[in-house]
C-alpha cells in the first residue's frame, strides 16, 4: 500500500536530533513555558517574517485565543460576523461561534478553494468585523486583495495558516499578513509535531500579552488572574521537536513541489480534474486534491491499486448536525466541491516509483 501520508518515515528522518532534544528537555526537568518554547517562539516569528509567535496547545485554540483575545481589548463583542469560506474544516468555525460571534458563510474561488475577493464584498455589511482567510491545501490566499478589502471597511484579518507553513506571495509567508495568525502543528501538517500543537502570529505587542495571558488562565502572573483565561500552551517537548523540524521545512516543501509538479505534468485523464497554480512559491501542497464526478468509485478504484487517498472534507460545516441552525443554507458551490475532492498520497518522502504508481493509477482510470 502506498499510504496517503507516513510520519513515521517523515520522523525518522530526523531521529537522532529529535532524541536529542528530548533528552535535553527530560535532563533539564522544565516541561511547561521553558527556554525550548522561547527558542520555537523566536524561530518561528524570523520565519515568518512577524514580530511575535505565541506557542499555543493546538490550530484550534490558536484561532479561539485570537478571537477571544480581540473581544477582551475591545475590537469585537457578541454578535459580530466573521467572514469566511464555507468550504473550511469545522475548526475555522468553531473558533467562530465559541466566542459568539457569527460566521458568515461565503462561497469560495471554484478554482483555488480559497475565499473569493469578489464573494467578501457581497457578504459584508454594518455588523462585519473580520476577515477569516483559510489557506486551504497548502495555497495561501489572494492576500493582497484581501488586505485591500479590509483596510476599505476597516475590518480585522485573521488567517488561518493550519495547513500553509511556509507559502509566500508577493514576497511575504502567511502569517504575516493578517492583524493575526493562527498554526496548526498537529502530526500531519507540513510543520507537525509528535503531538497537539499550535501558535499565534502577530505584529500586534497588546495582542501578543493578552493571548499570552488567555492561554495561561488569564494571566501574566502566577495566582494574579486579569481574564478569565484557559489552559493552551505548547509544551517544551513538543517545541523542541518543532525546533529541529523548523531547520527542515523548506526542503521538505521543495520535495512536496517535486511530487506536485510530477503529478501536474503527468496525470492525464479526462476524468480528472487537477488543481491550479499561478505562482509556485504561493503553494506548500499541504495537500494534493483532485476533483471527479464519483469520486466513492475512484477512492475505491485506488484502494485496490494499493493507494490510500482520504477526502478533505465529506461534509462541510454547514452542513454538519452541530450546526443545524445552518443546515438550510444552500451554497452549491461548497457542496459540488465537497461532493468531489480526493485527497491522493503527498508526501516529502514519497520515492519516485510511488509517485509513478500513482500517475499510472490516475491515468488508467476510467469510468
Amino acid at each position: 500500500m502506498i499510504p496517503f501520508l507516513d510520519l513515521k518515515k517523515i520522523n525518522l528522518q530526523y531521529e537522532s536530533e529529535i532524541k536529542e532534544v528530548f533528552n535535553r528537555v527530560l535532563q533539564n526537568g522544565w516541561f511547561i513555558l521553558g527556554k525550548e518554547v522561547k527558542s520555537f517562539e523566536l524561530n518561528f516569528a524570523e520565519y515568518c517574517g512577524v514580530r511575535h509567535c505565541i506557542g499555543v496547545a493546538n490550530g484550534l485554540d490558536a484561532l479561539t485565543l485570537v478571537l477571544k483575545a480581540w473581544k477582551e481589548i475591545g475590537k469585537l463583542s457578541d454578535g459580530d460576523e466573521v467572514i469566511v469560506q464555507a468550504n473550511t474544516y469545522i475548526a475555522s468555525i468553531l473558533a467562530i461561534t465559541e466566542n459568539n460571534l457569527v460566521p458568515v458563510f461565503v462561497e469560495p474561488d471554484p478554482v483555488t478553494y480559497n475565499l473569493s475577493p469578489s464573494n467578501i464584498k457581497r457578504a459584508i455589511t454594518n455588523k462585519t468585523k473580520v476577515i477569516l482567510p483559510v489557506h486551504l491545501y497548502g495555497l495561501i490566499s489572494p492576500m493582497d486583495e484581501i488586505l485591500a478589502i479590509a483596510k476599505e471597511h476597516n475590518l480585522l484579518i485573521l488567517e488561518d495558516c493550519a495547513q500553509s507553513h511556509g507559502a509566500i506571495i508577493k514576497n511575504k509567508r502567511c502569517g504575516a499578513w493578517g492583524d493575526a495568525s493562527g498554526f496548526s502543528f498537529y502530526p500531519g501538517k507540513n510543520l507537525g509535531a509528535l503531538g497537539d500543537g499550535g501558535a499565534v502570529t502577530t505584529n500586534d505587542e497588546a495582542l501578543a500579552d493578552t493571548i499570552r495571558a488567555l492561554g495561561n488562565y488569564g494571566s501574566h502572573k502566577k495566582y494574579y488572574n486579569d481574564y478569565l483565561g484557559v489552559n493552551s500552551r505548547l509544551d517544551e517537548v513538543q517545541a523542541a521537536i518543532l525546533n529541529v523540524k523548523l531547520k527542515y521545512l523548506d526542503k521538505e516543501i521543495d520535495k512536496r513541489r517535486y511530487v506536485a509538479n510530477k503529478y501536474l505534468r503527468e496525470i492525464d485523464n479526462p476524468f480528472i480534474q487537477l488543481p491550479e497554480i499561478f505562482d509556485e512559491s504561493s503553494h506548500v501542497w499541504h495537500l494534493f486534491v483532485i476533483q471527479t464526478k464519483n469520486r466513492d468509485l475512484l477512492q475505491k478504484y485506488l484502494n485496490e491499486r494499493g493507494i490510500q487517498t482520504l477526502v478533505h472534507y465529506p461534509i462541510p460545516p454547514h452542513k454538519q448536525k452541530a450546526y443545524c441552525q445552518f443546515n438550510e443554507l444552500s451554497l452549491p458551490i461548497t457542496e459540488k466541491i465537497h461532493d468531489k475532492v480526493l485527497s491522493i498520497p503527498m508526501s516529502p518522502v514519497m520515492t519516485d516509483e510511488e509517485i509513478e504508481n500513482v500517475i499510472d493509477a490516475l491515468n488508467n482510470y476510467n469510468m
